[in-house]
């Protein structure tokens, strides 16, 4: 594959990085660069990519104005047998982004024209300065400065971070002048931001015979909670046949979850509208405020393009592992749900995934298979040692649990289980193995081993 206007290859990394960067944030539908690869598209792979990857995102994070956290991915890759990277650039949306050093000047901005980051004309960098969106949830400043983050923290612990003393400022959660801003309102342990999940007997709003509140809270608990609760309600469906014995869940699962992140990560929430979610007897809608960022068009948001609305959200919630690489998401939801599914107006985004109609015998006890599945893994005396283990995070309690239950399972399947991706996975299982209660015996084909007498 050759280079084209989104994808740059670089044979290692250089001096350069920020500026092919800044380019991708400044052209409206971002890119991709792979450092590992030649101009030619031959692979020549990395010494230390693990390395090499600390020092891109500390160079993009203090190198680059305004702020490009949650703007890109940082992924290591396997090609031909060798090590290379992957840095996905979305489209940023609070143009000309610059280098610090030199400023919004000609000698500091860029633009992707073709296959090349050529400087920007100091023209367009009046004229996109001009264009800036300011009313951002980091720029709005919380109506309450009396904020606490007790669980947002906890979170950041079981997914192996630990949350210091300025992880508001490292956060973004910080306007210019120190004050919470309505990202960090958002997040904090109350708000007044209200999700509600409501439930109809019938195909239109008449008659509603459930509504569950899970707002006032960490919008990361809410999202959470949003989720459990669908996936209840996401039961799976039986159909006996003189062959076979057919399941299937009313909605996909991947699909959905993807669904519902996306409806809270990229909600407009600066005229204070919520994400809505509601069950039908035909269908789910999940709406979330705002219509297409703008700059991106419907083909473009199909294709993957990614211009995050909220990048305060989108960091943390990948740090939270509810969010993969940019730009993942509505490809996943297409390979399940048509175009159609979606619909999009001048202010909101709305999908409705219709319900298979698997009616003929509904099994009540495979209700939620994902919480079964974890839920077999808990029982026994593995089960119980895991748990009393203060030394593991709960997400590292719940890898654990199901290598327990199946002890050839993969990383794939974990994934799938907790709904996280396959690189969070591996990232508790090295955490598990250096702390000594998992070893892996006979290599890629062979078995989990669980010791937890160390």
């Amino acid at each position: 594959m050759t280079e084209t206007n989104r994808i740059e290859y670089k044979q290692e990394l250089t001096e350069g990085l920020e500026k092919e960067v800044i380019a991708f944030l400044n052209y409206r539908e971002g890119g991709i660069i792979y450092i590992g690869i030649d101009k030619t598209g031959k692979t020549y792979g990395l010494a230390d990519s693990d390395s090499d990857q600390l020092k891109i995102k500390d160079r993009l994070k203090h190198n680059i104005k305004p702020s490009a956290l949650g703007l890109f991915d940082i992924v290591s890759e396997e090609r031909e047998g060798k090590d290379i990277i992957k840095i996905i650039v979305a489209s940023g949306p609070e143009k000309p982004y610059h280098l610090r050093k030199y400023g919004m000047s000609e000698k500091g901005c860029f633009i992707r024209i073709g296959t090349a980051a050529e400087p920007m004309p100091q023209k367009m960098i009046d004229t996109l300065f001009s264009k800036r969106t300011r009313n951002s949830i980091s720029k709005i400043k919380a109506t309450t400065q009396d904020l606490t983050f007790s669980q947002l923290k906890i979170y950041y612990e079981e997914s192996g971070y630990k949350l210091g003393n300025a992880f508001a400022k490292n956060l973004e959660l910080l306007t210019e002048d120190g004050a919470y801003n309505y990202a960090a309102y958002l997040l904090a342990d109350k708000n007044n931001t209200s999700i509600k999940v409501a439930k109809y007997s019938g195909t239109n709003r008449t008659d509603l015979i459930e509504s569950n509140e899970y707002g006032n809270e960490c919008l990361a608990k809410a999202t959470k909670q949003v989720i459990d609760k669908i996936a209840v309600e996401n039961r799976i469906a039986t159909k006996i046949t003189s062959k076979e014995r057919e399941q299937s869940h009313l909605w996909n699962p991947i699909a959905l979850r993807e669904a519902i992140i996306n409806a809270f990560v990229h909600n407009d929430y600066t005229n204070e509208v919520p994400p809505k979610f509601e069950i039908f007897s035909d269908r789910i809608e999940i709406t979330s405020a705002g219509g297409l960022p703008e700059g991106l068009s419907q083909q473009e948001f199909f294709e993957g393009f990614s211009v995050p609305r909220n990048k305060e959200l989108m960091r943390i919630f990948k740090d939270l592992e509810l969010v993969e690489q940019l730009g993942s998401g509505i490809p996943r939801i297409l390979d399940h749900y048509g175009k159609e599914s979606f619909n999009f107006s001048e202010n909101f985004l709305r999908m409705a995934f219709v319900t298979k109609e698997l009616t003929t015998k509904v099994d009540d006890k495979e209700d939620n298979g994902e919480g079964g599945a974890i839920g077999g893994a808990i029982g026994g005396v593995i089960g119980s040692e895991i748990d009393d283990n203060s030394k593991l995070t709960k997400r590292q309690k719940e890898v654990l649990k199901l290598i327990a239950e199946n002890k050839t399972i993969t990383y794939n399947e974990i994934a799938e289980v907790l709904g996280i991706n396959e690189s969070a996975v591996g990232k508790h299982i090295n955490a598990i193995k250096e702390k000594g209660y998992l070893e892996r015996k006979d290599g890629t084909r062979g078995y989990w081993e669980i010791n937890m007498s160390k």
